[in-house]
Formats: C-alpha cells, structure tokens, sequence
C-alpha cells in the first residue's frame, strides 16, 4: 500500500509484513504497533508521547531519589511529579523553564514576561535586577497561562503574590528569614495555610508543610553537570507532590516548585 501524508491515521495493511498483519499510520508515519486482525487493536498513545525520556527518569529516580509512581491527570494539577527544567543559556537575560512529568512528556512551561530593553541590560551588566519587580506566567503544555506570579521588588526578603489569569486572588508565599535555613510562609486567605522549609543553609531542597507541619511536597534541585554549572545558570528540580491537595495549597505549592529559583531566590547559583 501506498501511503501519503493525507491519509487519515488508522490502521492498514503493513507494506513489509507478512498477510493478515495490520500497522498503524498516525498521520505522518508508520509507528511500531502492529495488529494481526485477531479481535480489535488496543488504542495506540500518540506517536511522540510512545516512549518514556531515559534522561527525565534518570534525573527524577537517581539524581532526585523519587521512587517511580503511578500516572497522573496528565496536567500540571493532577501529576504527582513535576519535573522543572530551566533552559540553558550562557548569556541568561529572560528565564524559561519547561515542565514535564516523570515520564519527559511536556505539561506546560515557565516563562518570565514584562522585561523591557532596559532591565535585559541591566540583567546582562550587573546583578541589581535580582532585587527588582518580577513577573512570571505559568503555562499548560497549549501555551495558556494558568497562574500568574508576581514578585515586587526586594532588599532582604521575598514576598510572591499569586492570581489567577483574570486577576483572581489565590495566595502569598512570604520569605521569614534572611540567614540560616531559608523558609518560607504560604499564605491564602488572610490565614498561613502551609511552609516551604529550606534544608540547608544553601537553599538547595526545600520540604513543603500544611498548616499542621506535615510534609506534603518535597522539591529537590538534581545537578546539572559540572559543565553547565560552570558555564550557565540553568537550574533543574524535580517536585514531588505527596498526596492530592486541596486548594488553593496545591495551586501555591506547584506555583512555589515552578518559580522557586528565580521567584524566591533569584540569585546564579542558589546564595541569596
């Protein structure tokens, strides 16, 4: 059989097999999944998301130590690990994260907006633009914002203010200390409602606490490689979110995982 690009995906007769076999066409190509006409084929998984990305499981089972789990929602509320992984630059002027989860497929993304011509100047010749205004969105894996973070320019502490897309309040995450471990209140409400709790001084791994001190999240840094950290700035962590939360602690506390370097630290390798 011959096969063009404008044939619907589905199943047809495999060009280089033997009779009765059936392969797959997803559109655009012929993918492994095959089917010898005995009862109906298994529904296929997209083409691009058929394998898992050896380097994401690495990072997230030996770097990070996250035991495999089950899957999740498929979105960036309903996974049980968030893999966050900064693009590296050598020059870095804007922040760009890519999310994914524990299998490398993409949920969604981090990226910094509002910078004019001026602050990228100031970012490329000085380290004063890390105690200015900044403004980050969190995107699902479309492209569309689903959290907007805000954090207003600072000296000592961070505070990080947390809206929906239309405006729509859900929290504070509120720097406590300035020396020692670093950590940090999650407010909602008026009222404290969770912690993000640095576990050395360096503000690497950070446990994240309900009201009630119990860990429900932990988010780990994973080392980049020596080559990268020399070279760039580019900061990876992997999130593991303990049970499903309620809101808005979980929309914070994916917020707090997604932004935690350059939000609450912003600092090159992880000192401030």
């Amino acid at each position: 059989m011959t096969t063009h690009s404008n044939t619907p995906a589905g199943w047809y007769p495999d060009p280089h097999g033997a009779a009765q076999t059936q392969r797959y066409w997803d559109g655009t190509q012929w993918t492994d999944h095959t089917h010898t006409g005995q009862g109906q084929p298994a529904p296929q998984v997209p083409h691009q998301q058929a394998g898992p990305d050896a380097r994401v499981q690495r990072q997230v089972q030996q770097q990070a130590g996250v035991a495999p789990s089950g899957p999740g929602g498929g979105t960036l509320f309903t996974e049980p690990v968030l893999v966050v992984n900064q693009k590296a630059k050598l020059i870095e002027l804007t922040n760009e994260y890519k999310v994914m989860d524990q299998q490398g497929n993409q949920l969604g993304s981090v990226i910094q907006v509002g910078q004019s011509a001026l602050r990228k100047v100031l970012r490329f010749v000085a380290s004063i633009d890390q105690f200015l205004t900044h403004r980050l969105e969190i995107r699902d894996v479309h492209g569309q914002p689903v959290l907007l973070l805000t954090r207003p320019a600072k000296f000592l502490k961070s505070r990080v203010i947390v809206t929906r897309p239309d405006g729509t309040p859900v929290g504070e995450i509120v720097q406590q200390n300035v020396f020692g471990k670093i950590d940090f209140a999650i407010n909602a409400g008026g009222r404290q409602v969770g912690a993000i709790k640095a576990e050395n001084w360096r503000a690497w791994n950070f446990a994240i606490v309900d009201h009630a001190q119990n860990e429900v999240a932990r988010i780990t840094k994973t080392w980049e490689g020596l080559a990268k950290t020399m070279f760039t700035t580019a900061d990876n962590y992997v999130l593991q979110i303990h049970y499903q939360l309620p809101e808005p602690l979980l929309s914070l506390v994916v917020a707090t995982a997604l932004t935690v370097d350059t939000a609450l630290k912003q600092d090159s390798r992880g000192l401030g």
